[in-house]
């Protein structure tokens, strides 16, 4: 069954009103109710192996496809009433008598751009046909994605930062400026597809689906001699600097999207989306664990056993003072609020600084007979002794 820009010869021939058992002038929920009892008897899941029913199940699915729908009810009614004057005699199908194949005449006046071409994109535009190629000319494309990978310090990551990127994207060929041919030749439309861009294929049964013409490859034109630098796809590179905002607070391995930062688009399309992935170099000193800073405080076994004042220092601010309670055990963890990392929210995270025990390689001798001394003071107090209460 012949297909043009998506209307099909055969439609003026058929009645879909009969297919569905209702009136010409029947009302939009007459149509719907009459298809959905003729789908409901004749579905395949239904009636499995009945060859009838299927074939009449698809009749009626693309009669409620075309009269279902008010705006190609409308023209399809048209078409009828202009076939069933005789304004078109001797039949659709070529090699009859005195009669012409339509899809070749559609094709052969679409190329011209004129005669019945036009009276057919007029006739079936938007629903059948021609209106949707001129639509297809026009129609504005975005620019393709892209992205990249940016290295940032941990202080950059933390206080945000404005870096520069050089981008290498996909753009339309500097040379023939994206048409694909070479420059000084004229082109010519399209013979594969005549111009539309795409061509129909069918997708099975009585549905069909547009494909990017291969030989133009959606430009809808040709030409004889192809561009020497593209090779007549019409693509090229383009190699170019921005600046980026990274804002504070972003995480390693984090992906940020910057709106039409990517390649640019096509037809007076909007530009694509860069997307850079964000790679955090660690730091000297601090860590990271979600929304806080992490910092390991070395101490002296006496600063834990008899309690101290320490300081420790903040990323990028004055250093804080931190209390460690007489007795505090080896690895505990101190939180200082508010010195962490800018929450999504304008707040900020905490600094967690986990003390740690020194322990020295060498003593003096004041330091070894200190302790020596408290050796002999806790010799009474064994450490371990509970490990051998069930043993």
């Amino acid at each position: 069954m012949s297909t043009t820009d998506g209307f099909r010869a055969d439609w003026a021939q058929k009645d879909f009103y009969a297919e569905l058992g209702v009136k010409k002038d029947a009302t939009a929920d007459e149509i719907k109710k009459a298809y959905r009892k003729l789908a409901r008897a004749n579905h395949p899941d239904s009636n499995p192996g009945d060859t009838a029913k299927h074939d009449k199940f698809k009749a009626v699915a693309e009669a409620y496809d075309v009269i279902g729908d008010p705006e190609k009810r409308a023209k399809y009614d048209e078409t009828r009433e202009l076939f069933g004057s005789g304004a078109f005699r001797g039949g659709f199908e070529g090699g009859a008598p005195g009669g012409f194949n339509l899809d070749d005449l559609l094709r052969d006046q679409a190329g011209r751009g004129g005669g019945f071409g036009d009276m057919f994109g007029d006739l079936f535009g938007g629903g059948f046909g021609g209106g949707a190629r001129r639509q297809q000319r026009h129609r504005p494309v975005k620019g393709a994605d892209v992205e990249t990978t940016a290295t940032i310090s941990f202080t950059d990551a933390i206080d945000g930062v404005t870096i520069s990127l050089r981008l290498t994207s996909d753009a339309a060929c500097p040379d023939c400026r994206g048409t694909g041919g070479k420059p000084g030749t004229k082109p010519k439309v399209c013979p594969e597809c005549e111009g539309a861009g795409f061509v129909v294929a069918s997708a099975g049964g009585a549905f069909s689906i547009n494909e990017t013409c291969p030989r133009c490859g959606g430009r809808q034109l040709v030409y004889d001699e192809a561009c020497p630098t593209c090779h007549g796809s019409g693509r090229g590179t383009s190699a170019r600097s921005i600046q980026a905002r990274i804002p504070a607070g972003v995480k390693d391995g984090q992906r940020i999207r910057l709106r039409g930062k990517g390649g640019a688009g096509e037809n007076g399309g909007p530009a694509g989306d860069l997307f850079v992935t964000v790679k955090v170099s660690p730091h000297r000193l601090f860590g990271r664990k979600g929304d806080h800073l992490t910092l390991d405080v070395p101490v002296s076994f006496d600063e834990l056993a008899l309690g101290a004042e320490i300081k420790v220092p903040t990323l990028g601010g004055a250093p804080v003072t931190l209390t460690v309670p007489a007795g505090t055990p080896d690895g505990r963890t101190f939180r200082v609020r508010g010195k962490g990392a800018p929450k999504s929210d304008g707040s900020k995270g905490d600094l967690l600084a986990t003390v740690q025990v020194q322990i020295p390689a060498v003593l003096d001798p004041k330091a070894r007979e200190a302790v020596e001394a408290y050796r002999e003071a806790m010799a009474g107090k064994p450490l371990r002794s509970k490990l051998f209460e069930d043993a």
